[in-house]
């Protein structure tokens, strides 16, 4: 306790440029994925009422579908634009820059839907909402790469596990702002649609306090003062030599090495297995059923008899049950390691949802089956967010290097998005046709990724960038020999941040 308050005290400048990234980051992505399920009755209602105003005569219910269909969706495509953008964008004017930009985005597109009603136009909510989504887009990869960025060793686990907190915690603030006695009313729906450009404006006014990132600085700028001033800033007073040293072990192993493309890094071979492991994470956490259980919450309450008017507050419980376990994550991360709650995380979960399809099957049978699926669905939610829900985030920060951190996280945030359409549109088929099957696929996947992780990731705590390289290189250079990065730093550097 005492050591990790002195951390505070001495990183007290990390922890807030944490914080600020946070709440301009995936603390977006949580509020906005939660609260349109607030939104959606009045949201159509307003779209029929508009279409009447119009033309005379009520929207036909397959047309009312489409459009709120295609409110929904065109999130995912602004997401689609924006991530695929992130690289390019990132290595031109820096993430500093681009989140400012992005903010401003975010803004003018909150603004918008905010005053669709004002203006009785539902399509100036198709417009902010795509316009958002690519804000979204392009503030997740920047989020997780500055923040990986900005860490020193011994803290970077827990600041890169700091995204999955601020996902849950902008999911828990959007459940609660979602309810009728706050926002989630008739005549203050707008206002929510519109309170997502409130917390871009508090990372736009902040964020201009903050430095670069030390790596950046220093590889890309080529300014080792700006870099001194910004670990001083950001790491408090003290000797930071060993930390800065990395930094210039990795630049002396990438020197004269620009920044790759999308294309070179996939076709890099010193980067494949760094490539399969983005993959199988990513891919996990998108069909590992976390969205079919917050689906089935609803049926498994409603078959318990709880009257619909509470499910909505117990659902709000599963939001806080996250939240509470991403902090827990961040405080064990740096203890356990990263592989632990990656492997352990995914094999738990599976057993979980073998236990969740058979209560379900059972909850017909005996009238206290509901309660034992719903705790299992807690503990699931509280398994994800404690394990690999964070340390996935963090796995991806650490197993790059600066010359191909842009395009990686590009090629994941497009995984992403593209995974969030897909699965949009063909999760509703798998629940129609095998009910609570649908859970035996995640299961399947889980304990798949669960072996794939325990045979190909190295652990990465508490080890330098240059370090995990070299253990990746074992993989990707199995048959053959390759030359170990010098350790001599080449350029005569003497960093201490004592004035």
């Amino acid at each position: 306790m005492t050591s990790f308050l002195s951390d505070l005290v001495q990183y007290r400048g990390l922890f807030q440029m944490v914080t600020i990234l946070g709440i301009g980051g995936t603390f977006q992505i949580g509020f906005q994925l939660s609260t349109i399920t607030y939104m959606s009755q009045h949201v159509k209602a307003f779209i029929n009422e508009t279409w009447l105003e119009r033309y005379g005569y009520p929207i036909h219910q397959d047309n009312l579908l489409f459009l709120w269909s295609i409110t929904v969706s065109i999130y995912g495509i602004g997401g689609l634009l924006g991530s695929s953008a992130s690289r390019y964008l990132t290595v031109k004017y820096g993430k500093k820059k681009c989140l400012l930009f992005n903010n401003l985005l975010m803004i003018v597109g909150a603004s918008v839907m905010g005053c669709c009603k004002t203006a009785q136009s539902f399509e100036m909510i198709l417009v902010g909402r795509f316009m958002c989504g690519i804000s979204a887009g392009l503030c997740v990869p920047l989020h997780h790469q500055y923040v990986g960025e900005i860490s020193p060793k011994k803290l970077r686990g827990f600041a890169n596990s700091t995204s999955a907190f601020f996902w849950s915690l902008g999911k828990a603030v959007g459940q609660i702002s979602g309810q009728r006695e706050l926002l989630g009313s008739q005549s203050l729906w707008p206002m929510l649609m519109a309170s997502c450009g409130f917390p871009a404006l508090v990372q736009l006014v902040t964020l201009p306090f903050f430095p670069e990132s030390p790596p950046y600085l220093l590889m890309r700028k080529g300014d080792p003062e700006g870099c001194k001033k910004a670990v001083r800033q950001l790491w408090g007073e003290g000797h930071h030599q060993a930390e800065i040293d990395d930094i210039m072990k990795e630049k002396a192993t990438m020197k004269n090495t620009k920044i790759l493309s999308v294309l070179e890094l996939i076709k890099e071979p010193a980067f494949r297995w760094q490539l399969y492991t983005i993959i199988v994470l990513t891919s996990t956490v998108q069909l590992c059923g976390i969205n079919a259980v917050y689906f089935y919450t609803f049926e498994v309450l409603k078959a318990a008899g709880f009257d619909e008017k509470m499910i909505s507050y117990m659902t709000l419980s599963l939001g806080l049950s996250e939240l509470v376990a991403a902090v827990v994550c961040s405080s064990i991360i740096e203890r356990l390691g990263r592989k632990v709650l990656l492997r352990g995380g995914y094999w738990i979960m599976g057993s979980l949802l073998a236990g969740i399809t058979v209560t379900l099957s059972l909850q017909d049978w005996y009238f206290w089956m509901p309660y034992c699926s719903l705790c299992l669905i807690i503990l699931f939610v509280v398994v994800f967010a404690v394990g690999p829900a964070g340390s996935t985030v963090s796995v991806r920060v650490e197993i790059f290097t600066l010359s191909c951190r842009p395009p990686a996280f590009a090629i994941t945030a497009v995984l992403n998005w593209v995974g969030i359409f897909v699965i949009g549109i063909t999760f509703p088929f798998f629940v129609e046709r095998l009910k609570h099957f649908c859970f035996l696929i995640s299961m399947g996947v889980l304990f798949t990724s669960g072996t794939i992780i325990h045979l190909i990731l190295p652990e990465t705590k508490g080890k330098s960038i240059v370090e995990i390289t070299e253990e990746f290189n074992k993989l990707n250079f199995k048959k053959k020999r390759f030359p170990a990065p010098s350790n001599h730093v080449t350029e005569d550097y003497t960093f201490c941040t004592r004035l």
